[in-house]
């Protein structure tokens, strides 16, 4: 058995390979490709069992390479989108695991594989699927806030998201604080902020409080299974409940 695999992440390539192992019980020969370019040039030279993609790589998505190259095999989809996703990868029967998977979801999704291989059942990805699916994925990568409107009594400001330390609930509104440490009102409340936020960015890791990955200084082991973060632009350490933890703990290796 030969594969290839499309992650630009090493920590995700280093953990689909370690699910590869604990499924078949021995090492798998493969490619891996953390790009489009190098993707396109593995496939012009080989011929694969089935393909493990990930949607963003280092210089595009993966349908950029599906679109340019006739693809035969098999394709998992290994993707943190949801369930737009879900519905357009249904419609041609291809398997997928949503990020982040544990062992139990991959091995579903080779055993629907396997399935479906020796069955003679699999259809190619054809064009009209590889759109429908391009189609889902900006629009996932589109629906997430770049700014926030902050008014002030001297007028209007705008908030970029990308320089949003730590986002804090206030009563019916929320205080962002920036990675200067400046702080910054906004009118909503923080259940309706998680939701229009990049969740592979940011993380509420309590009821009242969201981090910005890009931020995070130190993280401290605290009692009662609580880590203590430390974000730049941010005097005093914020701290995960005991039952984000766990979580919080998975997000931060995607």
């Amino acid at each position: 058995m030969h594969i290839l695999i499309l992650e630009d992440e090493i920590p995700a390539y280093q953990k689909l390979i370690s699910h590869l192992e604990a499924f078949f019980g021995e090492s798998i020969s493969h490619d891996w490709s953390r790009s489009v370019s190098e993707g396109e040039k593995f496939l012009e030279e080989n011929i694969y069992d089935f393909i493990l993609s990930d949607i963003q790589l280092l210089d595009g998505i993966s349908f950029d390479l599906f679109n340019k190259t006739k693809i035969e095999s098999p394709i998992i989809f290994c993707s943190a989108h949801d369930e737009y996703l879900f519905q357009a990868f249904n419609t041609n029967g291809i398997a997928y695991i949503l990020k982040p998977y544990s062992q139990f979801d991959f091995k579903k999704a080779l055993e629907k594989y396997q399935s479906l291989f020796k069955q003679g059942g699999y259809n190619v990805l054809d064009d009209t699927t590889i759109n429908v699916l391009r189609s889902a994925i900006q629009f996932g990568q589109n629906e997430y806030k770049k700014r926030f409107v902050i008014k002030r009594t001297k007028g209007i400001q705008l908030l970029n998201v990308v320089d949003i330390s730590l986002i804090a609930a206030s009563g019916d509104f929320c205080v962002a604080t920036d990675s200067s440490g400046k702080t910054h009102p906004i009118l909503e409340k923080i259940g309706v902020l998680t939701d229009q936020i990049n969740p592979k960015k940011f993380f509420r890791i309590n009821r009242s409080q969201i981090v910005h990955i890009e931020y995070i200084e130190t993280i401290e082991n605290h009692f009662k299974n609580r880590l203590l973060i430390q974000l730049k632009g941010v005097k005093e350490r914020v701290m995960t409940s005991s039952s984000t933890t766990s979580e919080f703990r998975k997000w931060i290796e995607q």
